[in-house]
């Protein structure tokens, strides 16, 4: 089985979690497209009434008004029911690295308000430690982004300022994306904690204790793990 349709069995599982009159985060990314497209089959079905999402990106706003998913926003539904979104390494504390795509900015501000976060994978997102295969995606604002390189510089890490094509990747903010190679974070929280309170630095792919479900596919299985 190729990795889009591991991607797809992990999605569409997790969009059965959604129920009637629910609020719902929709996810950014190749996975959780997948969750999205199931939840309109089943509000078009009828399986499902009374959805409002709220989408964690311009990308996934665009996919969501396509499919005809009625849309919301936080200054309306403050609480968010459950939030089916994707991830770059899932730890075995349930720990993410998120940012591949450049969204994590909204996707930790829908995260927060959600109660419960279920993150879809393919199997080669878990890790055993945070950075063991990929660097940590870190939103700057534009102005004096390279004192953040360097004070990133100054943690350890290499960091590298994400491109498209011949100019910089700009978020759905109009920021700035340094990609910080940690290597293998010993510490996450600490590092989380670190990263916050500096100027400068927006946000960060760090989701330290939020996600409460991973549902993962495997060439072999598909497992619904959840938190302790």
């Amino acid at each position: 089985m190729n990795t889009n349709a591991l991607k797809q069995q992990a999605g569409e599982y997790a969009a059965a979690f959604v129920e009637s009159s629910m609020i719902v985060g929709l996810g950014s990314g190749s996975t959780a497209i997948f969750a999205t497209r199931r939840i309109a089959e089943r509000i078009h079905r009828g399986e499902l009434a009374d959805i409002v999402a709220i989408p964690t990106s311009l990308a996934t706003e665009a996919a969501a008004i396509e499919l005809g998913i009625p849309l919301t926003t936080l200054a309306e539904h403050p609480r968010i029911d459950i939030t089916i979104d994707g991830a770059d390494e899932v730890d075995p504390a349930f720990n993410l690295i998120k940012g591949g795509g450049g969204a994590h900015l909204r996707e930790k501000i829908v995260a927060q308000a959600t109660e419960r976060l279920v993150i879809v994978a393919d199997d080669s997102k878990l890790v055993d430690q945070l950075g063991a295969s990929w660097a940590l995606p870190v939103e700057v604002i534009p102005f004096g982004w390279e004192s953040q390189a360097a004070y990133l510089a100054s943690l350890g890490a290499s960091p590298t300022l994400r491109m498209d094509g011949d100019t910089p990747f700009e978020t759905d903010q109009g920021n700035i994306i340094l990609d910080a190679d940690f290597g293998r974070i010993a510490d996450p929280a600490a590092l989380d904690t670190t990263l916050n309170a500096r100027a400068g630095i927006v946000e960060h792919g760090l989701f330290i204790g939020m996600a409460h479900d991973v549902v993962v596919a495997g060439a072999d299985d598909l497992r619904h793990l959840r938190k302790a």
